[in-house]
């Protein structure tokens, strides 16, 4: 069986963003040499997550709507976490909701994954560099 890890890094400008990671992942398998396998894609961060949707900007809107509506930034002061000098914890709350990591099957090479499912990066805390691990395991 073989075995492959390599870290992506991201430097998301804004505070929150959606970046799609599919074709950084896919690369990932080619390099790997693994046809048959699994992939595991999962963010290095606890205020970053990696999720499986559709690649619509219509969705990422409403992802962002909806995830300010269940943890809104401000005001920071709502939050404990923040008691500590910092103003991040809607990011984690965020991120508990949107998920750590995926596992994707691979198959003859390739991500084996429904035709409109992606792999995102979503960042809840941006403006400096994270990373997400991908490890590959198969044959």
């Amino acid at each position: 069986m073989k075995s492959y890890r390599k870290e992506l890094w991201f430097n998301v400008p804004n505070r929150r963003g959606f970046v799609n990671i599919t074709p950084e992942v896919q690369d990932c398998i080619v390099e790997s040499g693994v046809s048959e396998g699994l992939v595991l894609v999962n963010a290095m961060h606890i205020t970053a997550s990696v999720f499986i949707n559709d690649d619509e900007r219509g969705l990422h809107h409403d992802y962002e709507v909806w995830l300010e509506k269940l943890a809104p930034h401000a005001p920071i002061d709502q939050y404990r976490h923040n008691d500590t000098g910092e103003d991040n914890a809607d990011a984690h709350m965020k991120r508990q909701i949107m998920g750590r990591e995926v596992v994707v099957a691979i198959t003859n090479g390739q991500l084996d994954h429904g035709p409109w499912e992606q792999i995102f990066y979503g960042e809840f805390d941006g403006r400096r560099r994270k990373r997400v691990l991908v490890k590959i395991i198969g044959e």
